[in-house]
C-alpha cells in the first residue's frame, strides 16, 4: 500500500537558529518564497521558538511585519510555528488571557499550524493555547518533547499523547530536540503512538548525533505521517536531516514524499550562498556530535555555554560543564533539555562548575523550578537541594498559571502609546526589557541592526562565530601587511584585561589597562572587591535590580541585587550583616566578575 510521506521543511526557523544564532533576516528569507511555495511541503516552520527574540533583540525586526510578509509570499503553504505552551515565547508562565491573545493574533498574521510543547511535558501547561489554536480554527500540533531518562518510557510518552488527543490535538509531534533518538527507539515509539491513539505523528529530530536520518526512515517504515527536513545548505549537525537527501531517499518506495528534487536543489543553491553571509554566526559546535547521547545536550545550548566561558576566560572547563548537566538534570527530576529548562539546567550547571562548589549559588530560575513554578516534574527530585532552594515555601502543585490574574490591562498600560497595536503590546509582553527598547528606538527612529562582517576573502577579515567580533583580520602599516589572530581572553584582574595574540604567526601577550572606562553610564572604572563587605558576582552579566539603597541595613544571606545571564536571573547576596554604604550600580547595568557593585560596612 503506497503512502505519501509529508514533509515540513525548518529552513526558515529551526535550521537557521540552529546553526547561525537565528540570524537570518527576512530579506534573505522572501526572494526564495515563490520557489519555497511550489514544493508542495505540508508546511514550512517559520515562526517561534527564538525568532522573535532574535527580531527584536539583534535584527530590529518587527517579528509580525516578518510573518505578514512571509504570509503574503507563501500563500499556497501551510505555515507553522513552535509554540512554548504557557510560555509562549518567553521564559517564563503568562496569564491564561496573554496566551490566548497571543494566539489569536499568531493566527490573523499569518500561522496556520501550531506545534505547541511544554518543557516538562506537563500537559496542564498546554491546554489554554490548545484551545486558543482551535477557537481560531487553526491546527492544534500536541508535543513530546523527547528525552531518556528512568521516568522517560514509551508507555509515558503514549500516556501524554493520549491525553493531548482528548484535549482537542488535530497531530501528534515527536519533538527531539537534543537528537537522542535512536533509529530502533523511533520504531518503537512510533508503531506504540500509531497502534493507540489516532492521530497523525509528526517526527522532528536533530542530526546532532549523526542519527536523525536513519531515525526517520524507521518512523516512516513504523507509520510516521509526516517528517521535518531543512534544506540540505543548512542541514544535518545540530540542525536536521536535507530535504533534498530524505526526498531522494524515498522516491519511488511506497513513502514518496512526491516532491520535486531539482526544484529543491536550486532553492539549496539560493541558501547556499545566503549562509556565507552569516558566517560570523557559525558555531564551532554544530556539527555531528555523538557526545550528546550522554549529556543531552542540544546544540545551541553547548553553542551558548561556550560563548559565557569564551566571556569567563574558562573555555577549557566546557567538559567540567557537559558533565555536570546530567548530575543537575538529575537532581531536579530528569527534565527535558529543551528551552527553558535547558537554560535552566545548562546555567545552574555552569554556576556549580565555575564556582567550586555545586549549589553554592543557586538561579532563582532554578528555584522557581523546585517549588513547582514551571509545572510537575517528571521525576523526583533532590529533597535537600529543594529545602537549600526554597526553605519552607511552600509547593505549587496546580497548574502555575492558574495562580497569575490576567495580565493584558496591566500591559497594555505600562508600555502606553509605544504600542501602536495589539501585537506590540504582545511583543513587550514576551520581552519586556528588550521589547520596550525596540519600540522606544522605533519611535526615534533610530533601530539599528546588528553589522554582518563582509564574506571572508584573501586578506581580509575572518570570523571565528563570538557574536559578530572578528578573530582574524590583517593590518596594513606603511606598506608593511599583518595578520593579527586574536586567540584568547583573559578574565578581567585589577582592571586589566589579558588578550592573548599571535601576529604573522607568533604567540604575544597584550595588557590593556584603559585610562578611563565607562561602566553602566557612570564614566568611572569600578575597583575590584577586596573585603567581605564588598558585593561582587561570579560571571558576566546584567543588572535586573538593585534590591536596596544606601543607609540600608542588610543581614548576612540578604538577596541585594538580582543579575541576569544567559538568560537566567540570580540573586547576589550580602556576605556580611551591616549598613550600604555605597552602591556603585544600577538597572540595565553590564558588570564584570569581581566588580564591587556595593558596598556594605559590618
Amino acid at each position: 500500500m503506497t503512502k505519501k510521506i509529508h514533509v515540513t521543511d525548518t529552513i526558515l526557523r529551526d535550521a537557521h537558529q540552529s546553526l547561525l544564532a537565528t540570524r537570518m533576516r527576512t530579506e534573505d528569507m522572501l526572494p526564495i518564497c515563490d520557489k519555497l511555495d511550489k514544493v508542495g511541503y505540508w508546511s514550512l516552520e517559520v515562526w517561534g521558538g527564538a525568532t522573535f527574540d532574535a527580531c527584536v533583540r539583534f535584527l530590529k525586526e518587527d517579528p509580525w511585519e516578518r510573518l505578514r510578509q512571509l504570509r503574503a509570499a507563501l500563500p499556497n503553504t501551510r505555515l507553522q510555528m513552535l509554540l512554548r505552551g504557557q510560555n509562549l515565547l518567553g521564559y517564563r508562565h503568562y496569564s491564561d488571557d496573554v496566551v490566548r491573545a497571543f494566539v489569536a493574533k499568531a493566527a490573523v498574521n499569518g500561522i496556520d499550524v501550531f506545534r505547541i510543547f511544554d518543557a516538562m511535558n506537563d500537559v496542564r501547561n498546554l491546554r489554554v493555547a490548545i484551545e486558543a489554536v482551535k477557537a481560531a480554527g487553526k491546527h492544534a500540533q500536541g508535543t513530546i518533547a523527547y528525552t531518556t531518562s528512568p521516568v522517560h518510557t514509551i508507555e509515558a510518552f503514549v500516556a501524554q499523547a493520549k491525553q493531548m488527543e482528548a484535549m482537542g490535538c488535530d497531530s501528534v509531534a515527536i519533538k527531539d530536540m537534543a537528537g537522542l533518538l535512536t533509529p530502533y527507539a523511533t520504531g518503537e515509539l512510533v508503531k506504540a503512538l500509531k497502534s493507540e491513539q489516532s492521530l497523525p505523528v509528526f517526527i522532528h529530530s536533530h542530526d546532532t548525533a549523526g542519527l536523525a536520518a536513519m531515525c526517520q526512515l524507521k518512523a516512516v517504515e513504523n507509520g510516521a505521517d509526516h517528517i521535518d527536513t531543512a534544506i540540505s545548505s543548512f542541514a544535518w549537525g545540530t540542525s536536521h536531516p536535507g530535504t533534498e537527501s530524505m526526498v531522494a531517499a524515498l522516491k519511488g518506495s511506497e513513502f514518496d514524499t512526491g516532491l520535486d528534487l531539482e526544484l529543491l536543489q536550486e532553492i539549496g543553491l539560493y541558501f547556499y550562498a545566503v549562509r556565507k553571509k552569516y558566517h560570523q554566526f557559525e558555531s564551532e559546535f554544530t556539527a555531528v556530535d555523538t557526545r550528546v547521547q550522554v549529556n543531552q545536550v542540544p546544540g545551541g545550548m553547548i553553542s551558548n555555554l561556550a560563548n559565557q566561558l569564551k566571556e569567563q576566560g574558562a573555555l577549557n572547563r566546557m567538559g567540567e560543564v557537559l558533565a555536570e548537566i546530567p548530575r543537575v538534570r538529575e537532581d531536579l527530576g530528569f527534565p527535558p533539555l529543551v528551552t527553558p529548562t535547558s537554560q535552566i539546567v545548562g546555567t545552574q550547571a555552569f554556576f556549580n562548575v565555575l564556582a567550586g562548589e555545586r549549589y553554592k549559588t543557586i538561579t532563582n530560575e532554578v528555584k522557581l523550578y523546585l517549588q513547582g513554578g514551571y509545572g510537575k516534574a517528571p521525576g523526583i527530585v533532590n529533597e535537600k537541594l529543594r529545602r537549600q532552594a526554597i526553605g519552607s515555601e511552600e509547593l505549587i502543585d496546580v497548574r502555575p498559571a492558574d495562580l497569575l490574574k490576567p495580565e493584558m490591562v496591566k500591559l497594555r498600560g505600562e508600555i502606553g502609546a509605544l504600542a501602536k497595536s495589539e501585537e506590540d503590546v504582545l511583543t513587550y509582553a514576551m520581552f519586556p526589557d528588550i521589547g520596550r527598547k525596540f519600540l522606544e528606538e522605533r519611535e526615534a527612529g533610530t533601530l539599528v541592526p546588528e553589522v554582518l562582517l563582509p564574506i571572508p576573502e584573501a586578506g581580509g577579515v575572518r570570523s571565528a562565530g563570538g557574536e559578530g567580533v572578528p578573530t582574524e583580520f590583517v593590518i596594513d602599516v606603511h606598506g608593511e601587511t599583518y595578520r593579527v589572530d586574536i586567540t584568547g581572553v583573559g578574565v578581567k584582574a585589577e582592571g586589566k584585561r589579558h588578550f592573548y595574540l599571535s601576529i604573522d604567526g607568533m604567540p604575544e601577550e597584550v595588557v590593556f589597562e584603559p585610562l578611563n572606562e565607562f561602566v553602566g553610564g557612570g564614566g568611572s572604572k569600578r575597583k575590584q572587591a577586596s573585603a567581605p563587605g564588598h558585593v561582587s558576582t561570579t560571571m558576566p552579566g546584567n543588572i535586573v535590580d538593585v534590591l536596596v539603597k544606601e543607609g540600608d541595613t542588610v543581614k548576612a544571606g540578604q538577596a541585594v541585587l538580582i543579575t541576569e545571564a544567559m538568560k537566567m536571573e540570580t540573586e547576589v547576596q550580602a556576605a556580611i550583616a551591616g549598613k550600604v554604604t555605597a552602591i556603585h550600580v544600577a538597572k540595565g547595568d553590564r558588570v564584570n566578575p569581581g566588580e564591587i557593585l556595593i558596598e556594605i560596612e559590618g
